[in-house]
């Protein structure tokens, strides 16, 4: 198992125990130990204890966090460098991403940054991962460190073609594992902060068939007007 560092959602999955199936609710990460939090207690194990994560889980949440790293790519190249990471959320549903910025993102500006994030996923961008190098190399190879995060000594950093942040959580090995990306919201939070809500993959076909099902009830009701 491994738990997402920052405050972001951990795995569920499963343990085997004496052929007594116990379900891991979630996992954390504390003094570098990885946590199980599990359904029902479990006494005297005498046997060797099988773990299995919740592939499908996983697997959207490495979508929605590869996302959040070309969002804010994204939002650097589009809206200006003044933009920085104030806050996110990576979970299996939705990712959300909070960041510096001083006026409302236009209808134009998200539209030029949707597009920007497919660009990448159309291009298939290879997961380029360097684990344990010195946190100042990796700062003077570009990568991008979050304000207020500790780091210690040696890092991991997380390269999608141009974006390189410094991150320890999942990701997908392929930015065209992520299949598609929708921004759902945007909005304030705080002065001079704003908040992004988006989705990816399955989610946006549903978001899709969801749109086409409500015109679809709209011309019905309507009687099918050509215009």
């Amino acid at each position: 198992f491994y738990a997402e560092s920052g405050g972001q959602v951990g795995d569920t999955g499963k343990l085997l125990v004496d052929g007594q199936e116990i379900q891991v609710v979630d996992t954390k990460k504390e003094n570098n130990e990885i946590i199980h939090f599990i359904s029902e207690m479990v006494k005297n194990i005498s046997a060797d204890v099988e773990a299995s994560v919740n592939v499908s889980r996983r697997t959207d949440i490495k979508k929605n966090h590869s996302s959040t790293h070309l969002l804010h790519f994204a939002l650097r190249s589009i809206l200006g460098a003044h933009v920085e990471q104030k806050g996110s959320l990576v979970n299996p549903n939705y990712l959300r991403f909070d960041f510096s910025h001083f006026s409302k993102v236009t209808d134009e500006e998200i539209k030029q940054v949707e597009d920007f994030v497919n660009q990448r996923i159309q291009e298939q961008i290879p997961l380029i991962e360097r684990r344990s190098i010195p946190i100042q190399q990796a700062l003077d190879e570009g990568a991008m460190a979050l304000f207020g995060e500790k780091y210690g000594d040696n890092v991991r950093a997380i390269k999608f073609g141009d974006s390189m942040e410094l991150c320890g959580g999942i990701h997908v090995q392929n930015t065209a594992n992520i299949w598609s990306f929708k921004i759902i919201s945007e909005g304030a939070v705080a002065a001079g902060i704003r908040r992004v809500e988006a989705i990816t993959g399955d989610a946006v076909k549903e978001f899709f068939a969801n749109q086409e099902n409500i015109l679809s009830e709209i011309k019905e009701t309507l009687k099918n007007p050509q215009d």
